[in-house]
This record gives structure tokens, C-alpha cells and sequence, in this order.
């Protein structure tokens, strides 16, 4: 399943308990319709898992469809996970509170901040 416009790329993928959608692009009021329509069309899954690493935009009319989409799929006994937000879009989901509502996982964000270096504490070594 995929929905693609100038703008948005949404690619659905479906495992036996995990339904992966990979949203790219911006989603606002000129393709929020494209964007509640692969929701939508996701099958039933215990996991829907948002996949936002390349998202640019994230609206007013994008919220809504997410928070409509999560009480969709909590309705169905499942579970809607954001994964790897971009910093524009996970200051939006903390302007909203949408980040107390679903779980939002920042894996790459974690990856990067294990690889940093470590220093020495230097008041231990004074």
C-alpha cells in the first residue's frame, strides 16, 4: 500500500503483529487526506508504528488525524507507536501533549548519543 503526492510519501508495510507505515514529506491541510487514507487502510495489527524520520511538517490537520488514528486503533485492542520524529515534528507533538497520549520512540537520537565520546570527569581527577 502506498499514497504518494508532490509532497507526501506514505509506505505501508504488514507483518503478522506489526503494521509499519514510513511517512515522508509534510503533512497539512492540503494532504492530510492522503495521510488519514493509509492510516485507514492499515490492517488490524496489535502495533501501528509511525515512522516519522522523514517528516518535514507536521499540522494542526496532521494532529488530528494522528490522535484520530490512535484512538482508532486503541478502539481495536492496538497500540499506535511514533518512531524517530524529526526535532520540527517532536516539538509539535510536545505542543500538543501528543507525546503523554502515545508513545514516541526516538531510537536513532539514543544510537547517536552512545557513540559520543566520553570525558573524563575532571573534579575527579583534581
Amino acid at each position: 500500500m502506498e499514497e504518494h503526492s508532490d509532497r507526501l510519501d506514505v509506505q505501508v508495510s504488514v507483518g503478522d503483529q506489526v503494521v509499519r507505515v514510513r511517512v515522508t514529506g509534510e503533512v497539512d491541510i492540503a494532504t492530510v487526506a492522503a495521510f488519514r487514507s493509509a492510516l485507514w487502510s492499515a490492517p488490524a495489527r496489535p502495533v501501528l508504528r509511525l515512522e516519522l524520520s522523514e517528516l518535514r511538517l507536521l499540522s494542526a490537520a496532521g494532529v488530528r488525524a494522528l490522535l484520530a488514528a490512535h484512538l482508532r486503533v486503541r478502539a481495536r485492542g492496538g497500540e499506535l507507536v511514533l518512531v524517530d520524529p524529526t526535532p520540527v515534528v517532536a516539538r509539535v507533538l510536545r505542543a500538543t501533549g501528543l507525546h503523554r497520549v502515545m508513545p514516541v520512540l526516538e531510537p536513532s537520537r539514543v544510537v547517536e548519543a552512545a557513540r559520543l565520546p566520553t570525558t573524563p570527569d575532571l573534579a575527579l581527577a583534581a
